[in-house]
């Protein structure tokens, strides 16, 4: 049976005018991009079975667009589309931090970590430095690490700082395990930045962790 043959509250398209984009299953979203499916399978057939073979949906989407068009089912077209879709995305989010943009929402930097760090496939540490009224300044990646952690040093976190003229600073880590629970060693680093950062009057906001799913917010679990 086509989609088009389906009652039309099942159909994806008017699923999402109706109730909004979150109704949609992983599925039924990846088969408004497809549009059509492959021989003998609905659009949301073929998404399930990329699913099922390549997935869950962050694998699937974390490949290039050279790597998506291999994939029986999707194609250069539907490829470049899935890639332009998920950059809009990011550039969306991203313009939330952009320079003398002020920091209303703290989840939002939550999610901009993620953007920037889930998908590495090594630690990496980065801090997003803002000045008084919690306008960003700048984001930059200090270090980088294996795939189970990353050596941090209070000293280089504190002159970046001083060089943005920070008052505050957001930190955050990917942990490529995926499991996003902060480690004894991330309450234990998170203490000696906050104590070096004191030192010259920056406060420090938030470590989150980044996994799968929700990044972890220290600060929420009183860590900071």
């Amino acid at each position: 049976m086509h989609i088009r043959d389906w009652p039309e509250h099942e159909r994806p398209r008017e699923k999402l005018l109706a109730r909004g984009a979150g109704a949609l299953s992983d599925a039924e979203l990846l088969a408004l991009f497809l549009g059509s499916g492959t021989a003998g399978r609905d659009a949301v057939a073929t998404a399930r079975a990329l699913l099922a073979a390549h997935g869950p949906l962050r694998a699937l989407l974390d490949r290039s667009a050279r790597d998506l068009t291999r994939l029986d089912g999707i194609g250069s077209a539907r490829a470049c589309a899935l890639a332009a879709a998920l950059e809009l995305g990011h550039r969306h989010l991203a313009s939330q931090l952009q320079r003398g943009e002020v920091l209303s929402d703290p989840t939002a930097a939550g999610r901009y970590f993620t953007q920037r760090l889930r998908a590495r496939p090594r630690e990496v540490f980065a801090a997003l430095f803002l000045d008084a009224r919690h306008r960003a300044l700048g984001f930059e990646e200090l270090f980088q690490g294996s795939i189970d952690g990353a050596e941090v040093h209070p000293r280089v976190l504190v002159e970046r700082a001083l060089a943005q003229a920070a008052s505050a600073v957001i930190v955050g880590h990917n942990h490529p395990s995926g499991n996003p629970e902060p480690s004894a060693a991330d309450r234990a680093v998170t203490a000696r930045l906050k104590q070096a950062l004191a030192l010259v009057d920056v406060r420090l906001l938030d470590h989150f962790v980044i996994g799968d799913g929700a990044p972890v917010s220290m600060a929420a679990r009183g860590l900071v």
